[in-house]
C-alpha cells in the first residue's frame, strides 16, 4: 500500500477517535504522536542516502513545515506536546497529503486547481514573511553579516549531525564498543566526504566551525549520547583527572585530526576559553568537557613535539588513536591571556600545560610568578609546583598571617645558615681560636629580630592590647603563658596526659537538687500551684502533677 495512504489512514483514525469523545487527552496525544512520527519517518525515509541527511533539510525540500519535524522530535525525545499542537499538526499533515498525493489521483483539473491554490498561499505567506521580517528588522536591527553567519552555522551543524549519525551507525552495526573504536580510527569514505565539506566551510569562517563544534551534542555531549556510548559515572569521574572518556575521545578523533591546523586549533582553543568564561556551575558537563578538551589538545600537541624530535618513525609506528600526528605552533601569549581571563579551579593546571609547551619558553621567574598568582587567585596552589623546580618548601602560597610569619622565619634561618657557611670558609687557621666568638655572634644574629619580625611583634602586641581592653571587668583574661593553643585539641590542656584517669578529681561532694540555691526571678523556678493556668492544665489531663515533679526533683543529685 502506498505510504501516503497508510499515513492518511492513521491520521483519519486519530481524528475519528478524537471526535468520539471516548478517549482521554493523554491517550489522544499518544495516538496523534504515533501517527505524526510515522508520517515524518516514512515520508522522509525514501529521500535518505548513504550519508544520513538531517530531517529538517529533507522537510524543507519536500515543503513540509519545519515545526512538524520539531513536533516529531518532541514526541520522540522530549516532553510530550499539548493536545492542541497535535491536532494542528494532524490538520497540516492531512492538508499536505491532500495536495501532494490525493489531488493528483483525482484528475489533472483538480490537481491544477490545487497547485494554483498552493501557489497563491505560498505567495501570500512569502509576502507576510517579508512584512514580518521587515518589521522585526526595524525593531531589532541585526548586525551586518548576521544572516550569513546564521546560514553558515546551520550548514556546519547539519554536517556534524551527519557525522554523528555515521559514527552511531558504525556502533549499531558492530554492536561492540571495542570494535567500533577501531572502525572509527579508520575513517570511512562517508566520514572523509563530511570532513571535506567542513574544510570547505572552514575557509569561509573558522570561528563559525569552532562555535558549531562546541554546541551541546557535539564536543560537549548530552546525557542521551553518554548513555548510547555506555559512558557511566565512573568514566565521567575521569574528567577530574583532565581526561576525556576513551569512547567519546575515539568518537571525535577522526574529525579533530582532519581539521588540525595552526589557525583552526588556535581558534578552537580561544573559543573554548571564551565559553569556559561564561560557565558558572562546575558540576555541569559543559565546563568539565571544555577544560578536558583544552588539556587534551595541549597535551597531544606536546607529545607530537616529542615524537618529532625522535628519528622519523614510519606511519605504522604512529598510533592511529592519537588526536594529532604533528605539532602546530600556536600564539602562546594570546592563549595565556585567554586562560587567565577565564579563571576556574583548573586554571593553574591549564596554564602549566601552556607554559610547558610554549616555544620559546618564558623566563623561569615569569613562569613561577604566573603560576603563583593563578594558584592564589583560584585557591588551588597546594597541589602545584613551579614548572622549573621540584617541590620547593619555600614556594608556598601565602594566604594567612601565619603563613607570612612562617616564611619570615624561614628566610631568617636561611640567612643565618649562609652567614655561618661564609664564616666557616673564611675562618682559616684561626678557626679554633675564634670558635667561641663565632658562636656568640651567631646567637646574637639568631636572637636579633629582623625588621619584618619586629613589625609582626608590634602588630601582635596591639591585638593583645585591644583584647585586654575588651575583656576589662570580665572574669576572663588574656593568657600570658605563650602557649600554642593550635597544637592542643579542644578540651585538652597543656601538660595533660592521655590517661582518662587524670580527669578524675580527688575530692567532691554531692548536693540535693532541692538544696540548690535559687534566686528570685530565676527562669528555672517552677510555676506556682496557685497559678490558674497551671491548675487548668492539670484538670485537662496533664499526666505529671506538681507533686510528681517534686518527687523526681528530690531524687536528683548534683555532682
Amino acid at each position: 500500500m502506498p505510504l501516503a495512504v497508510d499515513c492518511t489512514a492513521d491520521l483519519i483514525r486519530c481524528k475519528i477517535l478524537d471526535t468520539s469523545g471516548n478517549m482521554r487527552s493523554h491517550e489522544l496525544v499518544l495516538s496523534y504522536g504515533l501517527a505524526l512520527v510515522r508520517f515524518v519517518n516514512l515520508i522522509t525515509e525514501r529521500k535518505q542516502k548513504i550519508v544520513n541527511i538531517p530531517l529538517r533539510r529533507l522537510a524543507k525540500e519536500m515543503n513540509i513545515p519545519i515545526w512538524i519535524v520539531d513536533l516529531r522530535h518532541d514526541l520522540t525525545h522530549g516532553k510530550l506536546p499539548q493536545l492542541v499542537a497535535c491536532r494542528k499538526g494532524c490538520d497540516v499533515v492531512l492538508e499536505w497529503l491532500r495536495r501532494t498525493y490525493w489531488s493528483r489521483q483525482l484528475g489533472n483539473s483538480l490537481a491544477r486547481e490545487c497547485e494554483e491554490e498552493q501557489n497563491e498561499e505560498m505567495e501570500t505567506a512569502a509576502t507576510e514573511t517579508e512584512v514580518d521580517s521587515d518589521s522585526e528588522e526595524a525593531q531589532n536591527p541585526q548586525p551586518p553579516g548576521y544572516q550569513k553567519h546564521k546560514e553558515l552555522h546551520e550548514k556546519v551543524r547539519e554536517l556534524l549531525v551527519s557525522y554523528k549519525n555515521q559514527q552511531f551507525g558504525v556502533l549499531q552495526e558492530l554492536q561492540s564498543l571495542r570494535k567500533a573504536r577501531k572502525a572509527w580510527c579508520n575513517s570511512s569514505s562517508e566520514v572523509e566526504w563530511i570532513l571535506a565539506q567542513i574544510k570547505d566551510l572552514l575557509q569561509e569562517s573558522r570561528e563559525v566551525v569552532a562555535e558549531a563544534l562546541l554546541d551541546d551534542g557535539s564536543l560537549i555531549p548530552t546525557v542521551e549520547q553518554l548513555e548510547i556510548l555506555n559512558i557511566k559515572c565512573e568514566e565521567n569521574n575521569q574528567l577530574l583527572d583532565f581526561k576525556i572518556p576513551q569512547t567519546f575521545y575515539y568518537f571525535w578523533q577522526p574529525l579533530l585530526k582532519g581539521l588540525q591546523s595552526r589557525n583552526f586549533t588556535q581558534t578552537l582553543l580561544e573559543k573554548m576559553f571564551a565559553d569556559l568564561k561564561q560557565c558558572s556551575e562546575s558540576s555541569e558537563l559543559r565546563p568539565q568537557y571544555l577544560i578536558n578538551w583544552v588539556a587534551e589538545i595541549l597535551t597531544t600537541n606536546t607529545k607530537a613535539k616529542a615524537r618529532r624530535k625522535m628519528r622519523c618513525p614510519s606511519q605504522s609506528q604512529i598510533s592511529e588513536g592519537k588526536l594529532f600526528h604533528h605539532r602546530v605552533s600556536l600564539q602562546w601569549i594570546k592563549l595565556i591571556d585567554e586562560c587567565l581571563e577565564a579563571p576556574c579551579w583548573a586554571t593553574p593546571h591549564l596554564l602549566q600545560r601552556i607554559l610547558s609547551d610554549m616555544e620559546p619558553p618564558l623566563p623561569s621567574v615569569a613562569q613561577e610568578n604566573l603560576l603563583y598568582l593563578s594558584s592564589i587567585y583560584t585557591q588551588e596552589g597546594g597541589s602545584l609546583s613551579s614548572p622549573g623546580s621540584s617541590s620547593d618548601s619555600s614556594w608556598q602560597p601565602i594566604y594567612t598571617t601565619e603563613s607570612l610569619q612562617w616564611k619570615a622565619r624561614q628566610e631568617s634561618q636561611t640567612k643565618g645558615h649562609r652567614v655561618e657557611r661564609r664564616e666557616t670558609v673564611l675562618g682559616g687557621v684561626g678557626e679554633e681560636e675564634d670558635n667561641g666568638e663565632e658562636e656568640a655572634e651567631e646567637e646574637e644574629m639568631e636572637a636579633e629580630p629582623t625588621p619584618f619580625e619586629e613589625l609582626l611583634h608590634v602588630d601582635n602586641m596591639m591585638v593583645i592590647a585591644e583584647k585586654r581592653a575588651a575583656l576589662h571587668g570580665s572574669i576572663w583574661q588574656i593568657s600570658a603563658d605563650g602557649v600554642q593553643w593550635k597544637d592542643f585539641p579542644l578540651g585538652k590542656l597543656p601538660g595533660q596526659t592521655d590517661d582518662p584517669d587524670s580527669l578524675l578529681v580527688d575530692s567532691y561532694s554531692m548536693m540535693s537538687m532541692l538544696d540548690q540555691p535559687v534566686t528570685r526571678g530565676d527562669g528555672r523556678n517552677s510555676p506556682s500551684t496557685n497559678n490558674p493556668e497551671f491548675n487548668g492544665a492539670v484538670m485537662e489531663g496533664l499526666l505529671w502533677t506538681q507533686n510528681d515533679l517534686h518527687r523526681i526533683k528530690s531524687g536528683l543529685q548534683l555532682f
